[in-house]
């Protein structure tokens, strides 16, 4: 099964710097769709909400942290 992704409204976090290393999410009747914004028109990566709702929770607790040292 394909997601359509025609007339999500994507946008990127408000921490972003002017950078070009960015992703955008849409929320979706499916879930969240992810993309690369340096290839808007490229595919997209598209999540459950339980899928995204353990990412969420992956990041805010540090589990994807680059280590240091």
């Amino acid at each position: 099964m394909s997601d359509d992704l025609t007339g999500a409204r994507w946008f990127k976090s408000s921490y972003s710097s002017a950078g070009s290393e960015c992703v955008e999410i849409a929320f979706i009747p499916s879930g969240v769709g992810v993309r690369d914004t340096k290839n808007p028109t490229g595919p997209a990566l598209v999540f459950t909400p339980g899928e995204w709702d353990a990412f969420s929770a992956g990041v805010k607790d540090g589990e994807f942290d680059r280590p240091t040292g």
